[in-house]
């Protein structure tokens, strides 16, 4: 199985708009939603892997600043919070896919 690698990647101010194919499977990670997930050692304890951020400490309105490819496996958002460490891997986004399709399948509904 070969890993996932978006068609095109959108910054938006409400989120991250990701093509996981060519006009087809598109979904929105909402900002808010996807900052809070962000997995570096600023954000989740190395060792333990406990979470360390704080949800109330990201504001309701974090949009994406920037968007940068790393690599061919992920993707290095800047947000308007200041923070900008963390990587979001193709293959964790792929997994999480916010769209209904992908909620149907991680369920076991027909989609």
């Amino acid at each position: 199985m070969s890993l996932p690698v978006p068609y095109a990647i959108t910054r938006r101010e409400d989120g991250v708009l990701i093509e996981w194919e060519e006009g087809g499977h598109v979904a929105l990670y909402p900002a808010r939603q996807l900052r809070l997930t962000c997995a570096c050692a600023e954000c989740v304890d190395e060792m333990s892997g406990r979470g360390l951020l704080e949800s109330a400490a990201v504001p309701p309105d974090v949009r994406p600043v920037s968007l940068e490819l790393v690599g061919t496996y992920g993707l290095r958002v800047r947000w308007s919070d200041g923070h900008g460490t963390g990587i979001y891997t193709f293959e964790r986004l792929r997994a999480v896919c916010p769209c209904d399709r992908c909620g149907a399948e991680r369920s076991g509904e027909p989609a």
